[in-house]
């Protein structure tokens, strides 16, 4: 079987072991509906857009919106994300959503391209407070990252109830 694009895995450093059973959501956060819509644009306007869009992001780092596309997970016994599911809110009605993560990926990616842009951004986002039953000095950890066309990234996370650091892994 073939790994996802996106991976990540937990060590809870407290116990020295994979932390089992975190839920994890993953959020396309960009392409944005704002910059999408730019494509259609004469090039002048359509930069215009995006300029505009991305110097008014929070500190200059990604324009604000919401996410755009969701998965949902829970971590293994080995604290890592076996496969990513379609997120279906717990007051949500009809059909069930089917996609897969490089459905979504595929389609983010050829939407950047339609525009000029560049890299995808995704944030993951652990359910540290779930984890450590409500004793958690930090709740949730959301970590926010660029993804570039074809590549694979795997974003350990290394946790404890009062502290948490991550980085790019391979």
């Amino acid at each position: 079987m073939a790994k996802d694009r996106i991976t990540c895995h937990i060590l809870d450093t407290a116990q020295g072991r994979p932390a089992a059973g975190v839920r994890v959501r993953l959020e396309l956060t960009s392409p944005s509906p704002q910059i999408v819509s730019a494509a259609g644009a004469p090039a002048a306007a359509k930069n215009d857009t995006i300029q505009a869009l991305l110097s008014s992001s929070t500190l200059g780092r990604h324009p604000p919106h919401s996410p755009t596309q969701i998965f949902e997970s829970q971590t293994n016994g080995d604290g890592r994300v076996a496969v990513w599911l379609p997120y279906s809110a717990s007051n949500a009605s009809g059909d069930v959503p089917v996609y897969t993560l490089d459905e979504v990926l595929d389609k983010a990616e050829a939407e950047m391209v339609a525009v000029g842009g560049g890299p995808t951004t995704w944030t993951l986002r652990f359910d540290t407070d779930g984890y450590y039953e409500g004793k958690a000095f930090f709740p949730e950890v959301a970590v926010t990252f660029r993804v570039a066309a074809g590549q694979h990234y795997h974003v350990p996370l290394l946790l404890n109830p009062f502290s948490y650091t991550t980085y790019r892994g391979s």
